[in-house]
């Protein structure tokens, strides 16, 4: 534990000085946002979002830097594809709930400050119960640098379309803990056949899972494999 402790703080020291000016890897202006990024509620009218970074409802408690207003961008290659999700999953009285797509680097930054300060655990029971706070970035829970700053990332998961309700998933968006593995066999049956629901459909139309979380998804042949964009969501 103690090396872990070791190992922990000084991969915050160095993510400190990471986070000091936005990635920009091919020269970009990572600060203005391009023509090939479009909100999600345009191409998808009936979405359901819950921008949670917006909001108080997040592992930090707080909104974060970078998240202005309840709008949800990614590429237009991406939103088309989670469209055909979206109208696939129709056909079941099914749709898409959003809480996080394209994510600016200064809301990674934001994270990696917030992960910095060890008093900072106001939201711990609710999201990392069994972790240590300076396990999160070492554990992979958390990056310092995100996929979803390249624009063909989201967070989501499924609702029935007559009620907006969600479906259980085992586990809830963001809690940090092996539950929420979508290989985990501690859900039930019903909540296992869900996660499927939503793994199944998003690999039919070209999205790719991560195994640690069964909420995220990244589009295969994203345009930007390797810029970090950092407009704002307002």
């Amino acid at each position: 534990m103690k090396t872990l402790t070791l190992f922990a703080l000084s991969f915050l020291l160095i993510c400190q000085s990471w986070a000091q000016s936005p990635v920009n890897p091919q020269g970009m202006d990572v600060q203005s946002r391009p023509e090939a990024f479009v909100s999600l509620q345009s191409v998808i009218p009936n979405l359901v979002i819950e921008l949670r970074y917006f909001s108080h409802n997040n592992f930090v408690g707080r909104p974060i830097d970078g998240y202005k207003a309840n709008i949800v961008y990614m590429t237009e290659p991406a939103a088309m594809a989670l469209k055909a999700v979206q109208d696939d999953l129709a056909s079941q009285g099914l749709g898409l709930k959003v809480f996080d797509a394209y994510r600016p680097q200064t809301a990674v930054n934001n994270f990696i400050r917030w992960a910095a300060d060890n008093n900072d655990t106001l939201m711990k029971q609710q999201y990392y119960p069994s972790l240590n706070k300076d396990e999160l970035f070492p554990g992979g829970y958390i990056a310092e640098r995100s996929g979803h700053s390249r624009g063909s990332t989201v967070d989501l998961t499924v609702v029935r379309l007559a009620d907006s309700q969600e479906l259980d998933m085992g586990s809830p968006y963001d809690f940090f803990d092996p539950v929420s593995w979508p290989s985990d066999t501690s859900i039930t049956e019903q909540q296992h056949a869900n996660r499927m629901i939503l793994r199944e459909a998003m690999l039919r139309h070209g999205f790719r899972p991560l195994d640690t979380e069964w909420w995220h998804f990244t589009l295969e042949g994203e345009p930007y494999t390797d810029v970090y964009f950092d407009f704002p969501v307002e």
